[in-house]
């Protein structure tokens, strides 16, 4: 197509993403109490605590901002993502497009894999987090704080979790090869224990091993898949 169309199909595109995060916040807004008390599960299971408190006027109303925000983009992800295969497919190849399709479904369930290891891990992380200050410290959070630590460490363990994609594409482009990642075993396991250090919000024992121990298995069924590829 010339120019003018493919800017004309991108902002159709682009039109429909944008209406479908609308939707999904408004859907947020109005469900606000409800996502809050799913979230603040971790958080009075760790403290004992019922409710946030908040040190702001404008607080209260920037937090169910924020979690209407963060729902209409969980929830228009599967539109966006559609509208953006929809923009690139005419522009690949079979080949390609044999490819992409793996890849794309690979990456959402990872993420979810991902996004669900830290919720699952994120109430040990707290109490040990809480307890670490001693008696003399009481917990008293921020609803805003909270759940900003929170959609931290879920973004955090999502894009862990895609380690093996980046692999496996490396070895399709011939950039490296599965017996090159096997010789590459131990200084691998430094690199992943040093990146989830990092990277891990938190920085607390238990979400460091939760995120070190699944790339590391990552890391070795990415060579597997290498040698079938390889086959």
């Amino acid at each position: 197509m010339p120019l003018v169309e493919h800017l004309s199909e991108l902002r159709r595109r682009l039109i429909i993403s944008v209406l479908a995060l609308v939707g999904g916040a408004i859907i947020g807004f109005i469900l606000f109490d409800w996502i809050l008390e799913l979230l603040i599960r971790p958080y009075t299971e760790a403290t004992g605590e019922t409710r946030f408190v908040f040190f702001d006027p404008l607080e209260a109303f920037a937090t169910r901002l924020k979690v209407a925000a963060w729902t209409g983009a969980f929830l228009a992800s599967p539109v966006v993502l559609w509208q953006l295969w929809r923009f690139i497919t005419p522009g690949l190849h079979k080949n390609e497009k044999r490819y992409a399709i793996p890849f794309i479904v690979v990456s959402i369930l990872l993420f979810t894999l991902g996004a669900f290891v830290a919720v699952f891990t994120f109430e040990t992380a707290l109490r040990f987090l809480v307890g670490i200050g001693g008696d003399q410290l009481s917990p008293l959070f921020s609803a805003s704080k909270f759940l900003s630590f929170m959609i931290l460490m879920i973004i955090a363990f999502g894009i862990a979790f895609e380690f093996p994609v980046l692999l496996v594409f490396l070895e399709l482009a011939g950039v490296v090869t599965s017996a090159r990642l096997r010789s590459w075993r131990r200084p691998a396991l430094v690199v992943i224990v040093a990146l989830a250090a990092v990277i891990t919000p938190s920085q607390d024992p238990y979400s460091l091993f939760m995120m070190v121990a699944p790339m590391y298995l990552f890391y070795e069924g990415a060579i597997l898949v290498g040698r079938l590829l390889k086959k």
